[in-house]
């Protein structure tokens, strides 16, 4: 007999990102969301080209949206790199060292799911050689593909409903202290 997996649960956090309890994952993103810990994990290739992903059509919130390499959230115990490191792995098959740039706050909604995103997000940057492979799981990842800078501000600025809430908010970032790769 196959045994379901245990639900995924993750870190609330106050303002400061200091824990305050935990969370059965989707209820964090019910009822107007819980703020809870988070990342977001930017690829770039030897060219500075960004690695972005499309989220699966399967996905629980903000499916067929583009977004940045790998996202998710680090299970209670676990460091933020190394829920990262993890991720990338699952999601895009691959391993490779990371630095935290920034994290921040921000706020979202889904409304064709009915939930909510409230997260600090940590935003971590790392060098994806060009040799090695790219494995998707297709059930977080729909595609991939390599931007250049310019093609994901022409792509924002023509239809910013293509990409998720908190990619918006790091490109903008990014901008802001004109930054483009790491």
């Amino acid at each position: 007999m196959k045994t379901q997996p245990l639900p995924e649960t993750v870190i609330l956090v106050d303002a400061s990102d200091r824990e305050t309890g935990r969370m059965e994952k989707l209820a964090a993103h019910r009822d107007g969301g819980h703020r809870h810990r988070a990342f977001s994990v930017l690829l770039f290739d030897g060219r500075g080209r960004w690695l972005l992903q499309r989220r699966a059509a399967g996905k629980y919130h903000f499916p067929n949206l583009w977004t940045n390499a790998c996202c998710s959230h680090p299970r209670p115990g676990e460091t933020v790199p190394a829920a990262a490191a993890r991720r990338l792995r699952e999601e895009l098959g691959v391993s490779v060292p990371l630095a935290e740039r920034f994290a921040f706050e921000y706020r979202a909604d889904s409304p064709a799911e009915g939930l909510s995103e409230w997260e600090y997000d940590h935003v971590l940057a790392g060098l994806l050689p060009d040799a090695l492979p790219l494995a998707p799981d297709p059930a977080e990842v729909g595609e991939t593909r390599f931007w250049t800078a310019p093609e994901i501000a022409a792509a924002i600025a023509a239809t910013p409903s293509l990409f998720t809430p908190w990619f918006l908010h790091i490109w903008r970032k990014l901008q802001e202290n004109k930054e483009i790769a790491p």
